[in-house]
Parts: structure tokens; C-alpha cells; sequence
């Protein structure tokens, strides 16, 4: 329930009232300043409240845009200011000290609202302005302005401008050309008919899983079936932000399954690719798991060098320059977006490659793509920190340090040893070597001694803030580790079952990886210490995977593989489904690059 407080007597002819009702307010007229400080103290404090000149003259989507954001406690258009619960205190006090100041005089001199939005930002309270664009959000002083404004309103589609701003504005070069154009009115058909854009991601879900069970039947209309529906369920993945966007439903959770559905998809293509493969007599479970471990480590370097970065001061890399100016250049924008193969134009890839090839074809095809999308991001990311002068934030190194997962073993060796190695980033690149060369040296036990100085070096990694230029490549290395090793252990076990194990234990582990950047993102913390702990945190599972592979044989490593990714999956998901469910986070939405 929300309440807006009309000041002064609406203008014979207005519709502010009727438009405030339309977007659920519950609209109280008030006569003076004090008489909206009575009525603003009798709206229950777990309400929306919103202080609204009467005169008031614009489009309701202004209106829409600066009232019923859930993402801000306090918001404001011109003539209209709105706080949440957690900004009804500073509304409040404003509102009183324009009544202490005013004496209780009519609001008719100038606008209240207005008045209030001052009075915050004097206090230093930070207040939301969204972008209006050609709308119109202005309170008239006459008869002759307010003509004017509403002969601007008439000009001005409000509906198209939702419906162009429902959009995501920065996107690859497929889903604007592609999707977009059409998915933004099923958004808007979804809107009319009360559904939720969280409602039309599990649409999407389902729609993508049942995309790779036709894949998993291993014939050809199996696979047309497969890529036909994984482009429909890309087209609803756009439609359920382009909804979000058209009527305001952000939500903490819905980023969430947005996102960690994406994944899930994606992933579970995968398999279903694999396995239809399989029903054809190919074997190719290895590049299935390899595209899954591509491209996980390719979003963590995404996530870790913005965590870096997001709030880092001083920004002087000419790289960066470099970039901008290239922007100017309209073809080269889509030229970069489109290289580094974000999600339309690799679904796109997958779905036309499963109708026409086969499963080896489709996975040669996204691990070369992928390959050379990560080689150029990171190559690109690591020129930007090391020609930038920056002053790295707490905050960053906290986020770094939580995407790096360490464990209790990890902990452990970095209470235990005083002599310090080298910097966070050597250490950990080193402790990576010396395990990638143990899995390959053909002695049973070595990659267990791999693993140990690697749990040593992951300790040692962590023992001082990563605020080095480069420290954000920390947590992609530790990814790497583990899940190549799972990835060269299962491949080397060399029976079958082994692999498609190795699949899901390491997408239960990302399942987590993932989970907690969604945690950082939306302001929520990491998981807690108890989760990381129960799982082992990445060196414990690298280890444990390293010694099993070393004291059973190929088929009981197989079970233990699965057995592992059983217990790793319950645990991350039962904790992930219950914070996210009941999370008090406040309300977000990804603008960020397309993953």
C-alpha cells in the first residue's frame, strides 16, 4: 500500500489524482504544510509515502518513473517526492522543517515538494532524479505555462518512451537487432496481464531445459527442436528485464534468478548436448565441461575486475581512453561487443550449430569463441590496470577476497606461517603452475603434492589486502585451478561416467561461485563463513579431489565424484534458495555488460 499527500487543491481538469490512483496510491488532499505533516504522520511507517503538488502536469510514466521505483528510499520529479520505509525519516524531518519555517502557510506560493527535495540535499540526504528524457514533469506557476506543459505532454508519446526505455541500454548487437524490437511488446503483453518478470524467467528456465532434453535425444529434429527453443527461451530471458524495466519490478531476488538462471541454462544445454551426443556413439563430455569451465572463468574475471574497480578513484588508464574514444566510432561499439561473444550472440551460435552440425561442432565452435572473447577482455583488462593509477577501496579488497573462496586449510597455513612469499598475485600464480604440472606428470601422487602447496600458496595469497593493479586475477586463477583439476583427474580415470560426474560437481561448485558475486552485487554480503567452511572452500575440494583420485580406483572415483557434487549441490542450494528468499537486500537491476 503506498499514500500520496496532494498539496493544495487540485486544478479543475487535472488528472493528477486519477494518475496517482492508477499506480496505487491511496491520494489524501492537504491543505497547508502542517496539514501535510498531520497526514503524512498518520500513513503507517512500513508505507510508501509521497508529498505531490497539486499542480502538478506531466506524463504518468514521469510520474511512474520518480513514485514507484523500489530500488531507492528517496526519489523525487519535479513537483513529487516519494520516500520508502528507510527514507520516511528523512522525509518526515524535512517536511517538519518546512512547516517550522513556513509557519503553516498554504502551498500554493511555490511547491512543497520541491521545497522537501531542497531540504534533503541540504542535509546531504541522497535523493534519486531519474532521467526523464523528452518526458514532461513540471508544476505550472500560470494558466499560460500550465497550457504549455500540457500541450508538451500531448506532444510526447509517454507509452513509447516506456516502451523504448523498457530496453536494456547497453546490449549486444543481436539481442538489439535481433530480440529486442518484438520482445519489448511480449513484455509489455505480459505487463497488461499482471505477470512477473520472475514468473517469466522460470518460463525461460523451463523452456531451456526442455531445449536440452530434445538435445538429449541425439536426432536431427531433436536437435532443430533444441535450437528453436533455445532462441525462444533467450527471447523470454530479454522479455523478464524489458518487464522489469517497463513496470519497475526490481527485486534483489529476481536479479538473482535472472542471473543464476542464465547460468543453469546454459550449463544444462551443455549437458543435454553431451548426452545426445552420446546416444550418437561420440564421446564429448571433455568439451562440454571444458566450455562450462571457460566460460565460468571468463565471467569471474569479468566479476573480479569490476568488484576491483567499480569504486577505485583516480581512473588515468589510456586504455581506457583509448576506449572511449573508439566509442565515437559507431561500428566499432558493436564490432567490441560482438567479438567478445556475449549471451545473444553465443546462444545465437549454439541454438544455429545444434540445428545444422553436431554436438562436436557446436562445442570446437563456443570453445574457440570463447577462448578468444577471454583472451581479449583479459588482455584488455590487464592493460587498463597496469596504465591506470588508482587508489584501490577496502571494500574492493573485501569483494576480491571473498570471490577467491579460501577454506579452513587455507586459513589455517596463513595463521601458521610467518615467512610471506610474495605478492598476493606471484604466489597464487605459482602455487597455479606448480599444481597444473602435477596433474600432468603421470606419477600417482603428485597431484596431491601439487594440491598441498597449492592450499599453501592459496593461504599465502590472502595475507595482505588485494589492492595490488593486477590481485583482481586472483580469484579467476583459483577457479581455474579447481576446476581444471577436476576437469584432468575425470579425463584421465579414463571410465565411463567419470566425466559427466566431474560436470556436475563443478557446476554445483559454480553454482556457488556464482551465488556469492550475486551476494556482493546486490549489496548483501558473502556467503557466510559457515557455508565456505562446509564445503571445503576451493584449495579443501581441490585437495580431496587430488587424493581421491590417488587412493581409489576409476570407478569408485566416479562414485565419489558424484557423491561430492550430490552434497555440495544440497548444501549451496539449500542456503542460496533460503538467503535469497527471505533476504532483506534492497531491490537491484544488472545494467552492467552483458554476461
Amino acid at each position: 500500500m503506498s499514500t500520496a499527500i496532494l498539496t493544495g487543491q487540485p486544478v479543475p481538469g487535472s488528472s493528477i489524482e486519477g494518475d496517482l490512483r492508477s499506480l496505487g496510491f491511496d491520494v489524501r488532499i492537504a491543505a497547508d504544510t502542517a496539514d501535510a505533516e498531520a497526514l503524512l504522520a498518520q500513513v503507517p511507517g512500513d508505507q510508501r509515502a509521497a508529498v505531490v503538488d497539486a499542480r502538478f502536469v506531466g506524463h504518468v510514466h514521469a510520474l511512474r518513473l520518480g513514485l514507484t521505483d523500489p530500488r531507492f528510499p528517496l526519489a523525487a520529479v519535479p513537483g513529487a517526492v516519494t520516500a520508502q520505509p528507510a527514507g520516511r525519516q528523512a522525509l518526515t524531518r524535512a517536511v517538519a522543517r518546512e512547516n517550522s519555517a513556513g509557519g503553516g502557510t498554504a502551498v500554493a506560493v511555490d511547491s512543497l515538494a520541491d521545497r522537501i527535495v531542497t531540504a534533503l540535499a541540504a542535509d546531504g540526504t541522497d535523493v534519486h532524479r531519474p532521467e526523464l528524457g523528452s518526458l514532461v514533469a513540471e508544476v505550472p506557476a500560470d494558466p499560460q505555462a500550465r497550457n504549455e506543459a500540457r500541450q508538451a505532454v500531448a506532444a510526447v508519446d509517454d507509452e513509447a518512451v516506456r516502451l523504448k526505455s523498457a530496453v536494456k541500454a547497453r546490449d549486444g548487437f543481436f539481442t538489439t537487432y535481433c530480440i529486442s524490437p518484438y520482445s519489448r511488446y511480449i513484455a509489455r503483453w505480459c505487463a497488461r496481464r499482471g505477470l512477473t518478470p520472475n514468473q517469466v524467467t522460470t518460463a525461460s528456465l523451463i523452456t531451456a531445459l526442455i531445449a536440452a532434453g530434445c538435445a538429449a535425444t541425439g536426432t536431427r529434429e531433436g536437435f532443430v527442436a533444441a535450437g528453436i527453443l533455445l532462441i525462444f527461451s533467450f527471447v523470454l530471458d530479454c522479455t523478464d528485464g524489458q518487464l522489469a524495466r517497463y513496470s519497475l519490478q526490481y527485486s534483489t531476488l529476481g536479479a538473482w534468478l535472472d542471473a543464476t538462471f542464465d547460468r543453469a541454462k546454459e550449463y544444462a544445454y551443455y549437458a543435454g548436448l553431451a548426452l545426445g551426443a552420446a546416444r550418437g556413439g561420440e564421446d564429448v563430455w571433455a568439451l562440454a565441461l571444458g566450455a562450462m569451465v571457460l566460460q565460468t572463468c571468463r565471467h569471474v574475471v569479468d566479476f573480479s575486475f569490476n568488484e576491483a574497480n567499480h569504486d577505485a578513484t583516480a581512473n588515468t588508464s589510456p586504455t581506457a581512453a583509448l576506449s572511449d574514444k573508439l566509442d565515437s566510432v559507431g561500428w566499432t561499439v558493436w564490432v567490441r561487443r560482438m567479438i567478445v561473444l556475449p549471451i545473444g550472440e553465443r546462444w545465437a551460435m549454439i541454438a544455429v550449430l545444434t540445428a545444422v552440425t553436431t554436438p562436436r561442432i557446436t562445442f570446437y565452435a563456443l570453445l574457440i569463441g570463447c577462448a578468444f572473447a577471454a583472451t581479449y577482455t583479459t588482455a584488455g583488462r590487464v592493460l587498463r590496470s597496469l596504465t591506470r593509477k588508482a587508489r584501490r577501496t577496502d571494500r574492493a579488497a573485501q569483494a576480491l577476497a571473498d570471490l577467491a573462496d579460501n577454506g579452513p586449510l587455507a586459513s589455517l597455513v596463513a595463521h601458521a606461517t610467518r615467512a610471506r612469499l610474495g605478492t598476493p598475485l606471484l604466489v597464487a600464480l605459482a602455487g597455479t603452475i606448480v599444481l597444473a604440472v602435477s596433474l600432468f606428470s603421470g606419477a600417482t601422487w603428485a597431484p596431491v603434492a601439487g594440491a598441498v602447496v597449492y592450499t599453501i600458496t592459496a593461504g599465502q595469497a590472502l595475507y595482505r589486502p588485494l589492492k595490488g593493479s593486477l590481485d583482481w586475477l586472483v580469484p579467476p586463477l583459483f577457479r581455474a585451478a579447481e576446476y581444471g583439476t577436476v576437469l584432468v583427474l575425470a579425463a584421465q580415470a579414463d571410465v565411463n561416467g567419470a566425466l559427466p560426474a566431474a560436470f556436475g560437481l563443478v557446476a554445483a561448485v559454480a553454482y556457488h561461485h556464482y551465488d556469492t558475486v550475486y551476494r556482493i552485487r546486490g549489496n548483501a554480503g558473502a556467503p557466510p563463513a559457515w557455508l565456505v567452511r562446509a564445503i571445503g572452500g576451493h584449495e579443501g575440494r581441490t585437495l580431496l579431489v587430488t587424493v581421491l583420485a590417488a587412493v581409489l580406483t576409476a570407478s569408485q572415483f566416479k562414485v565419489a565424484l558424484t557423491v561430492l557434487a550430490v552434497a555440495v549441490a544440497l548444501v549451496v542450494l539449500v542456503e542460496s534458495i533460503r538467503f535469497w528468499a527471505s533476504s532483506g537486500a534492497p531491490a537491484v537491476h544488472d545494467e552492467g555488460e552483458p554476461a
